[in-house]
């Protein structure tokens, strides 16, 4: 069985079905294929275990989609405040006031209503498939994944697992962090795995659903807490929450093996004093983080957009806000392609979505990367910088506020100061 359209997604998760959704009502015939069943339609009590912090930026962007409404009317929790400190003891620690060193973003500070929401990953893109669906120019093939790929100069052709064909003007390929998509294609990748793993916990906590994220950091990584929504009817008075506990993976292995009384002790060890009471752990799994470019963004009809195209290190659960800015990118520009009579698989348009993606996301994961080269050691000169660092943060506003405004998806460019730090980092010509 054969089938043609003007484009074919691969990959149905949250940037790939943000995609379908677009491009199916800018008037292309789409499908999306994805190896993985449709999302259930029950949403189960207890929170999914994978998080995002979506940014204002991607909050419009879902809204545009007619994503946003579903989202909020499943659950998603708006945090009002960011902060940040440095919490390692070190022959420093007395040179600068410890609550000189706190970093607070608030919302009000930026005439915000609020800095972003916490949105599990499994919400997001049920939302996102819910309109893909309803897209007449969708298809949806769900649980069947891609077996070959050919191309000729004027269609690609996907077979799947099943012998089906589907002839496409152009590939976009959006199926994770190991795109099967991008292997076909050819594209190679430059890959740093860091020294750290992350775990994530989901929990209960007693009290109201708080408005503040946070972060402090030691040499092994962060400490970080991420509030999610209320746990009634079900516990009263307990909420949900997210902790991500940054470490060798030897540690993370060690305390995902101890029974639950055991790691809720050491997690009110090894967290700070901002961590909420805690009722009930739900759920833990660990996972290697790496910094991961394609070293190129399409290949003949093939492009990559989100984590096929990149990866970056997840301090500050920024990488999907990136795969949003990537599909809002393409979907511009296929969609000018489309209104000029254009080829949408030309070099000169999916070269145009490269130079102009590639930049701002080699911007992002080298501000992840100057903050982990930054926090993750114990080298005293490095505790100076940093606690100077922050101070300097704190005492000047303007800057922690154009910081924010770039993290929120506001604005496009990162104060100078912090592009200059970004240039010393390691590793900065592998990008």
């Amino acid at each position: 069985m054969t089938q043609a359209f003007d484009i074919v997604v691969v990959g149905a998760g949250m940037v790939g079905a943000a995609l379908a959704t677009g491009l199916g009502r800018d008037g292309f015939k789409i499908a999306v294929v994805d190896r993985a069943p449709a999302p259930d339609s029950a949403l189960p009590s207890a929170p999914d275990i994978r998080v995002s912090a979506l940014s204002a930026g991607s909050e419009r962007y879902l809204r545009s989609l007619g994503a946003w409404a579903p989202i909020i009317a499943m659950r998603a929790t708006p945090y009002r405040r960011l902060a940040v400190w440095d919490g390692t003891e070190h022959p420093l620690s007395g040179l600068i006031p410890r609550g000189m060193t706190r970093v607070e973003f608030d919302a009000g500070e930026l005439a915000a209503l609020h800095l972003g929401h916490i949105v599990e990953n499994s919400v997001t893109q049920r939302a996102l498939w819910q309109c893909a669906e309803a897209e007449q120019n969708v298809t949806t093939v769900s649980g069947h994944g891609i077996s070959a790929l050919n191309q000729t100069a004027d269609q690609a052709t996907l077979t799947l697992d099943d012998g089906r064909e589907l002839h496409a003007r152009l590939v976009i390929g959006a199926d994770g962090a190991m795109s099967r998509t991008r292997d076909l294609a050819g594209i190679g990748v430059s890959r740093d795995q860091y020294g750290q793993q992350a775990m994530v916990i989901s929990v209960r906590y007693q009290g109201p659903v708080q408005d503040i994220t946070w972060q402090g950091f030691q040499p092994s990584g962060p400490r970080a807490f991420l509030p999610l929504h209320s746990a009634a009817p079900d516990h009263p008075g307990e909420s949900w929450g997210s902790l991500v506990w940054y470490d060798s993976p030897e540690q993370l292995e060690r305390l995902k093996a101890l029974p639950a009384p055991e790691l809720m002790a050491e997690i009110q060890t090894a967290f700070p004093t901002e961590l909420p009471p805690l009722t009930h752990i739900d759920a833990v799994a660990s996972f290697p983080i790496a910094r991961q470019h394609a070293k190129h963004y399409y290949a003949g009809r093939v492009v990559l957009a989100g984590d096929a195209a990149h990866t970056i290190n997840p301090l500050a659960g920024q990488g999907v806000n990136l795969g949003f800015q990537d599909a809002q990118c393409l979907q511009a520009i296929l969609r000018e392609a489309k209104r000029a009579g254009e080829d949408i698989g030309s070099s000169s348009r999916l070269g145009e979505y490269e130079r102009r993606r590639r930049p701002a996301n080699r911007r992002m994961m080298l501000t992840m990367d100057l903050f982990y080269y930054l926090f993750s050691n114990r080298v005293p000169p490095a505790h100076l910088v940093r606690n100077i660092g922050l101070g300097a943060a704190r005492a000047l506003p303007f800057a922690r506020n154009r910081v924010a405004r770039y993290a929120m998806g506001l604005d496009s460019e990162l104060p100078a100061l912090v592009q200059h730090m970004m240039t010393r980092l390691p590793g900065l010509n592998r990008l």
